[in-house]
């Protein structure tokens, strides 16, 4: 085997493969799954190189792919993860089959929807979750109460709700609706059901919850249950410094020829072979589509685009049926 100073752990190694997360990667080690040049292994605590054979169940470890990074707008009513006990739909059931195996950067509740982000690359996913990263995550809450500017301004130094200390929160009024309010909240630790227990601790009870940016990547236009891939370049930029340890040159296995974009019954086909422009760019400005600012308003309020109704003949539909100059036949009238 290796020397121990050199390559990178074996865990690691499996995760770049898009196999598993470096968690799964080391319980099937543990499991006696995992074997490195024809002998089993035990322990996740071993460096290996690309001249090392690794094998899974007896399957050689497929080759790497470069990491690749796609956002996705996660409906309610899935949860983030690829096996549920309690039998509830997941996010990755939900995906087109013809994806890599993903794993998610961090996750939303059940009833949270939004952008998640889903990469190939477990190391990738890790560097992002990590606290130092401290990327804003965006969230448009509407919740049932009332609060004032001033309350939401007290939030920016931090609070502790039950024993647990959360740090600064960004939090604007955007308005009232009925007996709700609309807000806009920024966090940068993304602890577990963070905004609605600090919200809760202003007395609001969170009924809706919406990421709509998680650093500088922002859901923009994509619709519910879409999913985009983005490309190497805006990768690079978006990641900056932390660009330098992920592997973004590498190869792009063909899992099929085109990439499936779907949702609500839409579908359209995206090119996904390198160098045939299959992958676009998302750091849109725009706001999600289920919220458009009203004019005079400068908030958001629930729309929904209406496209014109067409007759069969291909023609726009005309609103009312024209009156007919033959009089109905007898019985008709």
């Amino acid at each position: 085997m290796t020397n121990p100073h050199q390559g990178e752990r074996i865990a690691k190694v499996m995760a770049r493969a898009g196999l598993a997360s470096r968690r799964e990667a080391e319980a099937w080690i543990a499991a006696g799954r995992v074997s490195v040049n024809g002998q089993p292994i035990s322990s996740p605590a071993l460096n290996v190189t690309p001249a090392d054979k690794i094998t899974i169940d007896g399957a050689p470890l497929r080759q790497r792919e470069r990491a690749r990074l796609f956002l996705y707008h996660k409906p309610r009513g899935l949860v983030t993860t690829h096996s549920d006990p309690q039998g509830r739909p997941t996010i990755f059931a939900a995906l087109p089959k013809n994806l890599p195996r993903l794993i998610s950067v961090g996750r939303l509740d059940l009833n949270t929807e939004g952008l998640i982000l889903l990469t190939n690359d477990g190391g990738l996913a890790r560097t992002l979750e990590l606290p130092q990263t401290a990327w804003l995550r965006r969230y448009r809450v509407r919740a049932l109460g009332r609060v004032t500017q001033d309350a939401l301004d007290r939030l920016r130094n931090g609070v502790t709700v039950k024993g647990v200390r959360y740090g600064p929160v960004e939090a604007t009024f955007d308005r009232e609706q009925g007996a709700n309010v609309w807000l806009t909240i920024g966090i940068r630790e993304g602890k577990n059901r963070e905004v609605r227990n600090v919200l809760e601790h202003l007395g609001l009870k969170v009924n809706r919850l919406i990421r709509i940016a998680f650093g500088p990547f922002e859901l923009g236009a994509l619709e519910r249950g879409d999913v985009q891939e983005l490309t190497t370049d805006v990768i690079r930029t978006a990641l900056g410094d932390l660009a330098a340890g992920v592997d973004l040159e590498g190869l792009v296995l063909e899992h099929d020829d085109t990439l499936t974009l779907c949702a609500a019954g839409r579908r359209s086909s995206l090119s996904r072979k390198a160098g045939e422009g299959g992958e676009r760019p998302t750091l849109s400005r725009k706001t999600p589509p289920d919220f458009h600012r009203e004019p005079g308003e400068g908030q958001f309020a629930k729309t929904r685009s209406k496209k014109p109704r067409r007759d069969r003949s291909g023609g726009p539909r005309p609103s009312r049926p024209k009156p007919s100059s033959k009089p109905a036949p007898r019985g008709e009238r």
